[in-house]
């Protein structure tokens, strides 16, 4: 382009000194100037004509028209550029059209959504498990599409950490677990994966352990009984430790049961469906009593920090559960003349209750799997303390159905802190009225 534009200098002077060449010859030099610069111009503006006539053609491989000069170098680089530009519109359509037959093949549900919340884009198989039509839909908010509540909240949160599950909006025997990922400038990949099957057999599976649990309740309790009648009579000495260990061992079968029968029913439903105002004081204070009792003769220390003004609205025998086990277990594993602190309390953020023991602790490789079923940082220290490797998955599950979670604080030789957390909305305001009524704190 720099030697173009030198090549137009040069011919426009040569122009100039022609006119003013003949000029001088003839006696009339501004004349000849003046004709000799719109001769000039005129060629540049045919020349121009002839460019811009070229680019409006509608087929971009057309030849460029025959020049010579520096218009002729000016067309043959516009030609290269076009050229290379239609390379690379071809190699994008090309994957773009790769793109669209991949996505199209994905039983999964992909939708994009802008930065205006409306749709944009979507797979076929959006159509087929969320109802999207592409000649209707495009560009329309998908609120409006996806009407659910359940949904709308968790579109509006803001934080996706956590997949969603709902039915179908077409088909309401799919379920679907929706996950929601940002992108660009406020733009969003929503992902709708059909999970049926999974569930079919997640289902199979509880109630599989379900029946088994309770099928074993009956020989256990026939099996206790005996045991228990037998341990009355004076029995010779091995006997009597036989059959005192068989009953050990048949209660914290019974207990496994329990547990089992207890999370297959936690499992069942995802959210507490007969929420009531539960009297959170009240029920930390049993539980206190009992873990007193369970530590007796090893010189546990108990510290009770509550909070008197804020319940919590939830089910309270699930509640029970999950802050006895958590009490418990800082009893079992808190070494003798240990100290554990049990705390209620609420803030901004919502309500907490929390566990704290100076006992042996949990290295912090195990900390991410303790809420698993049956999984053990010590088998053997497990068994003995006789615990069903249940009860922080227990927690895990009530914590869920009351919109809550678990966090878990921990050094190997120092101790432990189990905390749970509850939403803002689920904190209950104890009323001073004489009725003692409940306000609700969110």
């Amino acid at each position: 382009m720099q030697h173009n534009r030198h090549s137009m200098l040069s011919n426009l002077f040569l122009f100039a000194g022609l006119g003013l060449f003949v000029g001088f010859v003839f006696g009339y030099p501004a004349e000849f100037l003046s004709a000799g610069l719109l001769i000039w111009s005129l060629l540049q503006v045919k020349q121009f004509g002839r460019l811009n006539e070229w680019l409006h053609r509608d087929k971009s491989d057309a030849e460029p028209p025959e020049c010579t000069g520096h218009w002729g170098d000016l067309f043959d680089e516009f030609s290269r550029q076009q050229k290379r530009t239609a390379s690379r519109e071809a190699f994008l359509r090309s994957v773009i059209k790769r793109f669209q037959q991949s996505s199209a093949a994905l039983h999964d549900a992909v939708v994009i959504i802008n930065d205006q919340n409306n749709l944009e884009w979507w797979n076929r198989s959006a159509e087929r498990l969320l109802g999207f039509k592409t000649t209707t839909d495009r560009g329309k908010p998908v609120i409006n599409l996806l009407r659910d509540p359940r949904f709308i909240r968790y579109y509006k949160r803001n934080s996706y950490e956590d997949p969603l599950q709902l039915p179908s909006p077409v088909n309401h025997e799919i379920e679907l677990q929706y996950q929601i990922t940002r992108f660009g400038k406020g733009d969003r990949l929503l992902v709708a994966r059909d999970i049926t099957q999974m569930l079919r057999l997640e289902q199979t599976r509880q109630d599989f352990v379900a029946n088994a649990s309770h099928e074993l309740r009956t020989p256990l309790t026939v099996i206790l009984g005996y045991l228990e009648t037998f341990l009355d009579q004076d029995l010779p000495r091995p006997l009597n430790r036989g059959m005192t260990q068989m009953q050990q061992q048949a209660r914290r079968m019974q207990n496994l049961v329990s547990d089992l029968l207890l999370l297959s029913r936690l499992e069942a439903t995802r959210q507490v469906t007969d929420e009531h105002p539960v009297q959170i004081q009240s029920l930390i204070h049993n539980i206190h009593d009992a873990a007193v009792e369970l530590a007796r003769g090893r010189g546990h220390e108990f510290e009770l920090d509550l909070d008197p003004q804020h319940d919590l609205l939830g089910q309270e025998v699930e509640l029970h559960s999950a802050f006895s086990n958590l009490v418990y277990n800082a009893v079992r594993y808190t070494r003798e003349n240990g100290k554990i602190r049990i705390r209620w309390w609420a803030d901004k953020d919502g309500g907490h209750f929390s566990v704290t023991d100076n006992g042996i602790g949990i290295d912090a490789m195990h900390i991410s799997r303790l809420t698993e079923r049956f999984y053990r940082v010590d088998e053997s220290r497990s068994s003995e303390s006789g615990g069903t490797g249940l009860g922080l998955a227990i927690v895990k599950h009530v914590l869920s159905r009351h919109g809550g979670q678990l966090t878990i604080q921990s050094k190997k030789g120092e101790g432990s802190t189990f905390t749970c957390h509850f939403p803002l909305d689920h904190l209950m305001l104890v009323s001073v009225n004489e009725d003692d009524d409940y306000k609700d704190a969110g």
